[in-house]
């Protein structure tokens, strides 16, 4: 088992979909209020691109390419945290994606799927990799946030698969148990 690197001071925070959007703006800020933040993204480019940015600032970034909605990918990159920081005090779930603007009757299950395996699947396994890792870190504990959607409680038009994710991903995932469990 590797060490944790001892050159980085502050909290650990883990954004995923950082490469673009909301994700990418959480992270600057993460990195400006003293966070080092772990950059999780499919593209390898805008991740490495705020990564160096970070850099430039003195800031503390960790570029991981990840496929949330892969549970090999997620494991990884949790096992890359834990080896690299021994730790993470935050998670950001913010990866998201959305399927083309059609009836549901021309939603391919295909399309369906892969909203539903990144918007909610990786929630799940980001959510159940942190909360391993925070349980049994030294402090125990962490804060675990999860990007939502006005979506979920104002439905857009042609846009099933994306509202069905947004709104359940309050009601089943963000239960006060897992705090709870954390507080321990």
């Amino acid at each position: 088992m590797n060490e944790p690197q001892s050159d980085v001071t502050g909290k650990i925070a883990l954004v995923t979909g950082a490469g673009s959007g909301i994700g990418r703006a959480c992270a600057r800020k993460l990195l400006a209020n003293g966070y080092t933040v772990v950059l999780a993204g499919r593209r390898a480019e805008p991740l490495d691109t705020l990564a160096a940015e970070a850099a430039a600032l003195g800031q503390h970034a960790l570029a991981v390419p990840c496929d949330v909605s892969d549970a090999a990918a997620v494991e990884a990159l949790f096992e890359t945290i834990r080896t690299r920081y021994g730790r993470l005090d935050l998670l950001f779930n913010n990866a998201g994606r959305n399927a083309p603007a059609v009836d549901i009757d021309e939603l391919s299950v295909d399309d369906w799927r892969g909203v539903v395996d990144t918007n909610l699947t990786g929630v799940f396994l980001c959510t159940r990799a942190a909360f391993a890792l925070m349980k049994r870190q030294t402090p125990r504990g962490g804060r675990i946030i999860n990007n939502g959607s006005i979506s979920a409680h104002a439905p857009r038009p042609f846009s099933i698969a994306y509202t069905a994710t947004k709104h359940a991903v309050p009601l089943s995932i963000s239960q006060p148990k897992i705090a709870q469990s954390l507080a321990q």
